[in-house]
């Protein structure tokens, strides 16, 4: 709607009637017609410009007769050229009343879009230091309210038409606004081979010939001193296409697959990795990323794992919980040196959103009878197993558990373990608790060397707990202090079995906090009176799991935890220590939290989220390169891609990944493709004049 023009009484003006010169009485387009435009008080200087040059340029322009008195507009001439000047009027009084200044190049502006024109150039992105930042022209407004209202834009045409400039602009708006926490700027160095390596200094001294464009517009747009600390904190990143995409750990780093643990390093794109809700997830790409510095990053549980100064961490602090705040995803380089506030460290990490789910496997014990004999039981394979316990409802419930067995009774708290159809005089049977012992490999293991089978590790989480629940009612229990939740604690002789142990928690979406206590450092022990000297180590494991799952089944343990609460399991990052320069590789998972299970259960990152991220000149890059950064896209973030298809700089010919992008994308729910003209070419009328050559010699050759 065109802005209201008021006379000097407070109204809008009537337009004077059309008016043939006399003795005309044909019907004919080119009659001449007046209209006298009355512009409000205090806006002529506004509206005309510094010395009227806006005025002038109005009249340069139009191509009908512009008289002026005081405040006063007379338009004498044909129809249509009296309707596109009172358009351009229309126009500077409303940006005038709107707080802009019109120039002569607005007066231009106006002119060439005729109606509407208010429209755009009234849209104001940003404002910084006085400078306004807004579309030019029609092309332009598109393009903005593109990316304000999909998440993937693709703008493309000539050079200066403000293709990265509005971007640019929009991106340092939603980084103001609190909409994103993170601008990144990427371009591929096709120049530089993507290996920059020949030229001098830093990364970011080989690379920054390439974005100078992009520094020269942020620069116009955020306080050098504010820019700088940006990119120190990684709140702005520049990099190279081909750096963007390293977010990565070495080769030898454990990832957790549906089949156990494997090297990230041996993972090919199709195979499959474990999610933060526990399933598996597949590998949509592998990135080698070549050498670079790691770290190693170290939890308040003691978990670890290396990754490098890129790599992308979800975590949340404690701002964050208590305003509700989802995770955010931060760079490992961004949290060194702040790990801690107030005394406490400031990064909680994730776990588990839901217990790892393994195929279920067949065993040939009951997990949770396992887990007694594991705990209680005598199994040196030297005489028929035996089971020890002061609570006969494990008793029970071992025998319960285990078919052909009926524990005999041979003291206050030891059982035997006998089977039900041997006997004196018959034929030797073979004892099923042994047999199965034997064949897990468990046979003949003592308090120091036992362990849990990898068929009950790597079997479905309801069968874990139950092996957990086995092990907690013999060698564990609830732990009351004054003031605070109930923690579980499980102890050990055999180091294996409390790896063993860590395993389980942690794969059902609990920490475990460990440590050791020293034989020699134990005061002894008494037993009926004697004195009962520590023969090994003791590794002592606290345990917390989630809120949901059960730890005990045996009555009097569970009814304690049930009682004083067993508390929310969590950890924090606590140590970032440089781990020296390893080869390193960059995974991409189909996850749609674009999480992964790496060493000791630790959630990884590997997407981009809350980002505005500017991809420039994207004619240079690939097919593959292209599809890789653009499923980087992650939760909140908004991608913009700018390019000049006819400006490509592949070597051999090679297919461009904007092109490609455009046949494959169009159409697609999200994504935009915005082309822009010659006529959006804001940056220099000779740009303009040297496109025109160059596509009329274009033309020329081609016919």
């Amino acid at each position: 709607m065109k802005p209201e023009m008021l006379t000097s009484e407070g109204r809008r003006p009537e337009r004077a009637d059309k008016r043939r010169p006399e003795g005309d009485n044909t019907e004919t387009t080119s009659s001449q017609v007046e209209v006298k435009l009355v512009i409000p008080p205090g806006r002529t200087l506004e509206v005309f410009g510094d010395r009227d040059s806006v005025l002038r340029r109005v009249e340069e322009l139009v191509e009908c007769e512009v008289v002026v008195r005081g405040n006063e507009i007379v338009l004498r001439g044909t129809e249509g050229a009296v309707e596109r000047a009172e358009a351009v009027f229309d126009g500077l009084v409303g940006l005038a009343e709107e707080g802009h200044h019109p120039t002569p190049e607005t007066a231009e502006r106006l002119y060439k879009m005729a109606d509407g024109g208010r429209e755009v150039l009234g849209d104001v992105i940003l404002t910084h230091r006085g400078r306004r930042v807004a579309p030019k022209t029609r092309n332009q407004k598109a393009y903005t309210d593109a990316i304000r209202q999909h998440q993937v834009v693709f703008g493309i045409g000539p050079a200066g038409t403000g293709k990265t400039y509005l971007a640019v602009a929009l991106a340092v708006e939603a980084l103001n606004r609190g909409e994103v926490s993170r601008i990144i700027l990427t371009r591929p160095a096709v120049e530089a081979g993507e290996s920059l390596g020949y030229l001098p200094g830093d990364v970011m001294a080989k690379v920054d010939p390439y974005f100078r464009p992009l520094y020269d517009a942020l620069y116009e747009m955020v306080d050098p001193a504010r820019f700088q600390a940006h990119l120190e904190r990684g709140i702005i990143e520049i990099a190279p296409l081909a750096f963007m995409r390293g977010r990565a750990q070495p080769l030898q780093t454990k990832v957790l697959t549906p089949l156990g643990w494997q090297e990230i390093g041996s993972l090919d794109e199709g195979d499959w990795v474990i999610g933060s809700n526990g399933l598996p997830t597949q590998v949509l790409g592998v990135y080698p990323q070549g050498r670079k510095q790691v770290f190693c990053v170290t939890m308040t549980d003691g978990s670890s794992t290396l990754a490098c100064a890129e790599h992308l961490w979800p975590v949340r602090t404690a701002s964050d919980k208590r305003t509700g705040r989802p995770v955010r995803i931060l760079e490992t380089r961004e949290m060194i040196g702040r790990l801690r506030a107030a005394h406490q460290y400031r990064y909680e990490s994730p776990l588990l959103f839901a217990p790892v789910e393994f195929d279920a496997r067949e065993v040939p014990l009951d997990p949770y009878a396992l887990g007694l004999l594991i705990g209680d039981g005598c199994i040196t394979g030297k005489n028929t197993p035996t089971f020890a316990t002061a609570d006969p409802e494990l008793a029970e419930s071992l025998e319960h558990y285990i078919d052909g067995v009926r524990l005999k009774r041979k003291s206050s708290v030891d059982y035997v373990l006998r089977n039900v159809n041997g006997g004196r005089g018959g034929v030797i049977v073979a004892n099923p608790v042994t047999h199965a012992l034997r064949e897990l490999g468990l046979c003949g293991t003592r308090s120091s060397t036992k362990f849990i089978p990898e068929e009950y590790l790597y079997n479905s989480a309801e069968a874990r707990l139950a092996m957990l629940q086995g092990l907690l009612d013999t060698d564990g229990g609830p732990v009351v202090q004054e003031d605070r939740t109930c923690r579980i604690q499980f102890s050990t002789n055999s180091y294996r079995l409390r790896e063993d142990i860590i395993f389980l928690v942690r794969s059902l979406g609990g920490v475990t906090y460990s440590r050791i206590r020293r034989m020699r450092a134990n005061k002894p022990g008494l037993a009926r009176g004697r004195i009962v000297a520590h023969r090994a180590d003791s590794y002592v494991v606290d345990i917390r799991l989630p809120g949901e799952l059960q730890p005990f089944r045996l009555r009097r343990k569970a009814e304690i935890y049930a009682q004083h609460g067993g508390g929310r399991p969590m950890r924090s990052i606590k140590d970032i220590e440089p781990a020296g320069v390893q080869e390193t590789v960059c995974i991409r998972v189909a996850a749609p939290d674009h999480l992964y299970v790496t060493e000791d259960f630790i959630l990884t990152h590997n997407t981009l989220n809350d980002a505005f991220i500017i991809l420039d000149e994207a004619q240079n890059t690939t097919p593959q390169q292209m599809k890789m950064f653009l499923t980087r896209l992650g939760f909140g973030s908004k991608m913009v891609v700018t390019g000049d298809i006819t400006q490509v700089d592949l070597p051999n010919a090679r297919i461009s990944g904007l092109q490609d992008a455009r046949n494959t994308l169009t159409g697609v729910e999200g994504v935009s493709f915005v082309g822009l003209r010659r006529d959006d070419i804001v940056r220099s009328d000779l740009v303009m004049r040297i496109v025109d050559a160059y596509e009329g010699v274009g033309e020329g050759e081609r016919a």
